[in-house]
């Protein structure tokens, strides 16, 4: 499988209709991919977009095609900017049973290229960790970008579904895990600190599994 993100970032005083009608038409020219994830962020996301869309698609093959049937439909004046990444399937996994109305996240950042290799796998390390102490994380995924596009050269996506929105907002963001532990590679302060640039922190309502 290979992936797709993008968060679609729209002008200032687009209505309801005309998001209503980019919805539409995003669903329909991504209806090749083997599961798909399109919808309005919710509120409380940072520099998340208004839209969020993942793919899951066969291969790099339709991930193109996919890829720039999204990018044409999104040729319009009510589409400010897009970030995304196109990415492999990464490292990760699912708690079951899974919940219905359940919320998903996804998490852009780029590590700084010069950071050296053993602190980059630690960083990972300490993300992949976080599902074994979280337990409102129903499943998660860790991926390397191979294309980026947007405001940065975006290097991680980080994904998880949750239980439900206090899930996110509370248990996840406020886990002494988070706090303590992993925000040190993000803090500029921290001399640990990898992350670069605004990250992406986007989420939305999950209307099916998107990682498995």
């Amino acid at each position: 499988m290979y992936e797709i993100t993008r968060l679609i970032h729209l002008a200032p005083g687009t209505g309801p209709g005309e998001i209503d009608a980019l919805l539409t038409e995003l669903r329909a020219v991504t209806g090749a991919a083997s599961r798909a994830l399109i919808e309005p962020t919710l509120p409380g996301v940072r520099n998340g977009g208004d839209i969020l869309l993942r793919l899951s698609c066969a291969g790099t093959g339709s991930a193109d095609a996919i890829g720039h049937r999204v990018a044409a439909v999104c040729d319009r004046p009510a589409v400010r900017r897009i970030d995304g990444a196109d990415h492999g399937p990464g490292v990760g996994g699912v708690v079951e049973p899974r919940h219905s109305g359940a919320v998903f996240r996804t998490l852009l950042l780029r590590a700084d290229p010069a950071a050296p290799a053993a602190a980059l796998a630690e960083f990972e390390a300490d993300l992949l960790r976080m599902p074994r102490h979280i337990d409102t994380i129903r499943a998660w995924r860790l991926s390397r970008v191979d294309r980026a596009t947007g405001s940065a050269e975006w290097t991680h996506v980080w994904e998880q579904e949750f239980t439900d929105l206090a899930g996110l907002a509370g248990a996840y963001l406020a886990h002494p895990v988070h706090w303590g532990l992993v925000d040190r590679w993000f803090d500029p302060e921290c001399p640990e600190s990898i992350v670069r640039d605004r990250v992406c922190h986007s989420f939305c309502t999950r209307t099916g599994p998107i990682l498995s």
